[in-house]
């Protein structure tokens, strides 16, 4: 059941935030991208990237489809959808005069001449900027807001404006409703024209910033997200940046950057790193320029965008970086830091494994129960491969932290995967390693049919006490196949919110290593291509349908708009026989008094009522898609709005403690600010403040393992019955377990 070595297997991490991290100290190699000349037009490696990346696709795709006439209107609609999903840019005109286009797409790669796609998107950067040109314009004379008119939220399912005209009248109520939040919110009418002029004319100026790459990557990941949702194209920017997803960690001074108007500025400054260190910076500190080594010259970077200034920032252990900052406490004439640092390996901790211990408090007893929190699957390869024996992995740290949780004396463990997205397949296997004896944890498929059993070598356990394992929709791919494993076994309960239903897996494949021609070599990136189908070990799948809790929460209504079930090109549902293995204990025995206390508990909840009050109030506002552009009408729904978010604050206040965190009641309501134009201080107070509020859902996880285990100390029959093994290795409740290590990680 081991993995075969040549072959590096991973889950997509499941939403694109994964990948992106442009708020992060990034990569290796302080290379900017060359300023953007209009219009755009492909490079020679893009267009050989385009082509080498469809021979991959077309051959060795788990689904291989042709990129002919068929393929290439897919890839025409999905481009489409991604450029203006709510067909606010382009007009019908635009729409008829790239008509032509859509059948010739598969010829413009096949051909490497990207020229027609690069056409479009060079309209499209020409739409955007007239679109924000012409919502300026409207701001100097203001609107009538006592005109009883609406505007539609959700315009997916709308038709593009026929022309111009119709272009202007939509833009008119876009901006009209712009003006009218920042009216609620309190702003007078100067107020409102500097911060929405502020607003689009740095629209524009980020837009005039976008290059080639840009271009390409969009296009490119039109056509990979054609063939299945998890395939994608990564430029060799998105590809690092995935590298340092996987590995949690880079090599740079550890800072975490943001843009904020024509400036970087520093968010966070993380433990451990260079910048901490050096005692010199705080959050909002802004960087004027970026200098490279002890003499190199300082290059401005105030207006550029935050990738080239990370490129300049981030560069490889030991080397030297040169810093000209405004500190955040000095004025705009404020006197200039020149801060010298050595870049170091940075470890994302974050991101990584954390625990913490929940005391549950019931009819007199006190029970300490155990919480991992786990953000994803990662697993640094390239340390592994260069023989680094303090790699990072998943597996690795939740070891640790187990050992450390049984030191504290819990007595369940709730390992939180919540909005994971997945990460490595490898560990997905090795970590289930850590909960069960020995035995097969997951089936891949590959596209000739062939399956394969993947599992756990290793006897002996790290955990064989209670287990809860808390999911929602967010969790999926590794997560799924860690759950499924857990709930097949009957290893531990599965609560939460159905998972995503992510049932493929992906390889990355270096384009670089196959590109032809002499002299330097081209940076192509890379492709993460569906190559396998995994299975549960009882022969089902997670694709579509993902895991189903043993004890469900109520559903927060996302799952209409985020899953694999809400794309239409997933693939379907299917089974294939069963892996040999056996459940190594019987949950069934006490699941329904489980459930049935459950129940009675939530029942008499303040804090779970609480939760679904304010939850339907989420879907109600959520599947609201047109809004009114009447002043009076809005003020009166805003009144109404203010009333149930008091009656919440104060329900919080009567829960909590007038002690505990708690939503500023400046904040409550919409304020009309994006994210970028509130300060930077109140950004960092709501992000504490949300780390530090009531966790119904955990606590209530660790109520059900409170019960468990008051069940388990009862009846040594049940605990014989829904322990693993028949509690032979329940650790410190009828026997120790085992020692366990993290299991070795497959060679890559």
């Amino acid at each position: 059941m081991k993995f075969r070595p040549a072959l590096v297997l991973l889950f997509a991490l499941t939403t694109s935030c994964a990948l992106a991290q442009s708020a992060a100290d990034l990569g290796a190699g302080p290379t900017p991208r060359k300023a953007a000349t209009w219009p755009l037009a492909p490079t020679p490696e893009e267009a050989a990237a385009a082509q080498l990346s469809a021979r991959f696709l077309t051959r060795f795709h788990y689904d291989a489809q042709p990129l002919d006439d068929a393929m290439s209107a897919r890839i025409y609609t999905a481009w489409f959808k991604q450029l203006d999903g709510d067909k606010v840019f382009f007009t019908q005109q635009d729409m008829d005069k790239f008509a032509p286009l859509k059948t010739k797409l598969d010829d413009a790669i096949w051909n490497m001449d990207l020229s027609g796609p690069f056409e479009i998107y060079n309209v499209y950067v020409q739409r955007l900027v007239e679109r924000m040109t012409y919502a300026r314009s409207l701001l100097k004379k203001g609107f009538d807001l006592t005109r009883d008119e609406s505007y539609d939220l959700d315009r997916k399912n709308a038709s593009w404006p026929k022309d111009k005209a119709a272009a202007d009248d939509l833009w008119r109520k876009r901006t009209k409703n712009d003006w009218l939040r920042l009216k609620l919110a309190g702003k007078d009418d100067a107020d409102i024209r500097k911060t929405l002029d502020k607003r689009y004319s740095g629209y524009i100026e980020r837009v005039r910033q976008f290059n080639s790459a840009d271009a390409f990557q969009s296009f490119m990941t039109a056509y990979a997200e054609t063939t299945d949702p998890h395939t994608d194209y990564l430029g060799p920017e998105a590809a690092e940046n995935f590298t340092i997803a996987m590995s949690l960690s880079l090599q740079g001074i550890g800072a975490q950057l943001q843009s904020r108007d024509d400036y970087t500025m520093i968010v966070k400054l993380i433990p451990g790193g260079p910048a901490m260190k050096s005692h010199k910076f705080k959050p909002g500190d802004r960087i004027l320029a970026v200098g490279q080594g002890e003499k190199g010259p300082m290059v401005d970077v105030v207006g550029w965008r935050i990738d080239d200034v990370t490129a300049l920032i981030r560069g490889k252990k030991g080397t030297t970086v040169r810093l000209e900052t405004l500190p955040v406490d000095a004025g705009q004439d404020g006197k200039h830091q020149l801060i010298t640092l050595v870049r170091d390996k940075i470890n994302l901790d974050d991101a990584a494994a954390s625990k913490k211990v929940i005391d549950i408090k019931d009819g007199g007893v006190t029970r300490k129960i155990g919480v991992i929190d786990l953000p994803s699957f990662y697993s640094d390869f390239g340390a592994r491969s260069a023989g680094d024996k303090d790699y990072r992995s998943t597996t690795r740290d939740v070891a640790k932290l187990i050992g450390e949780l049984k030191q504290e004396g819990v007595q369940g463990i709730v390992v939180d995967l919540r909005n994971n997205g997945g990460g490595s397949l490898a560990e997905a296997d090795s970590m289930t390693g850590l909960f069960i004896d020995k035995g097969p944890v997951v089936q891949v498929r590959d596209s000739k049919g062939q399956v394969e059993v993947q599992g756990d070598d290793d006897p002996g356990m790290a955990w064989s006490g209670p287990l809860a394992v808390l999911v929602n929709r967010g969790t999926a791919s590794a997560s799924e196949i860690f759950s499924a494993a857990i709930q097949d076994y009957h290893r531990g309960l599965i609560i939460g919110e159905p998972t995503f239903g992510k049932g493929t897996v992906q390889n990355l494949v270096d384009l670089d290593r196959f590109a032809q021609g002499d002299g330097e070599k081209p940076q192509l990136g890379e492709l993460k291509m569906t190559i396998q189908e995994f299975f549960r070990i009882n022969g089902g799948s997670t694709q579509l349908k993902g895991v189903t809790p043993d004890i469900e929460y109520p559903k927060n209504g996302d799952e209409k708009d985020f899953g694999e079930s809400t794309y239409d090109n997933a693939l379907p549902w299917t089974r294939i026989a069963p892996a040999d293995y056996k459940p190594v204990a019987n949950l069934k025995a006490y699941l329904p008094q489980l459930e049935q206390l459950h129940a009675e508990r939530v029942a008499k909840s303040p804090g779970w009522k609480l939760m679904l009050d304010e939850l339907a109030q989420y879907k109600k506002m959520r599947d609201k898609t047109t809004i009114s552009l009447n002043l009076d009408t809005r003020e009166a729904e805003r009144k109404q709005q203010e009333k149930i978010q008091a009656d919440f604050r104060a329900r919080h206040r009567a829960i909590d403690g007038t002690d505990a965190a708690q939503v500023d009641e400046d904040n409550a309501l919409d304020d009309g600010l994006n994210p970028n134009e509130r300060s930077l201080k109140s950004e960092l107070k709501e992000e504490s403040d949300a780390k530090k509020a009531k966790d119904v859902e955990l606590d209530e996880t660790a109520h059900v393992l409170f019960d468990a285990i008051g069940m388990i100390k009862a009846d040594p029959k049940l605990a014989a019955e829904v322990l693993p093994y028949g509690g032979k290795f329940s650790t410190g409740l009828v026997a120790s377990a085992p020692a366990r290590t993290a299991p070795p990680q497959p060679t890559h």
